[in-house]
């Protein structure tokens, strides 16, 4: 017997049409050139990778591959702390977003002053700002990847049904 899969919500911009030019405006604000779109990818897949969401994980992933992006270093966003293949300033934002969705110790600072002084050692006011945006852009859709569960893999039009 076929297991069919379904998404939990239709699909969210036929349901809030507003949300399109939303979601739109926020690529534009992150893409604007400060930080490289392969970082953001980066930041991306391992906030996926950290809520523990396929699809969020899925879709980063074939972006980053589609982008060409090497496949060790795809494999090794899940354990960038101790992985050689990564630039100074990809992994300060990989530590950010890290510190960001990750609970602190009791009693400490989510975001602590040496992550953020690692990355604003790499990063200007404005590729800092966009970075932060662009973690803040990942938070918004991880809470429709987990309860919308969207179908990973498909097509945009199909993962959502």
């Amino acid at each position: 017997m076929t297991e069919t899969h379904r998404s939990r919500l239709s699909n969210p911009v036929k349901t809030l049409p507003d949300l399109g030019a939303l979601t739109g405006m926020m690529f534009k604000v992150i893409g604007n050139g400060t930080v490289p779109q392969s970082t953001i990818s980066l930041v991306h897949l391992r906030a996926g990778q950290i809520v523990a969401n396929t699809y969020l994980t899925t879709m980063h992933t074939d972006a980053l591959r589609a982008a060409g992006e090497t496949e060790q270093r795809i494999t090794a966003v899940s354990s960038w702390v101790d992985a050689l293949c990564f630039t100074p300033a990809e992994r300060a934002a990989l530590a950010l977003v890290e510190a960001v969705l990750t609970a602190p110790a009791a009693g400490t600072e989510r975001v602590s002053d040496e992550v953020f002084a690692e990355a604003a050692e790499h990063y200007d006011e404005k590729a800092l700002t966009t970075l932060v945006l662009a973690i803040s852009q990942v938070n918004f859709f991880i809470p429709l990847a987990l309860i919308g569960k969207p179908l990973p893999g498909q097509a945009p039009s199909e993962q959502w049904t």
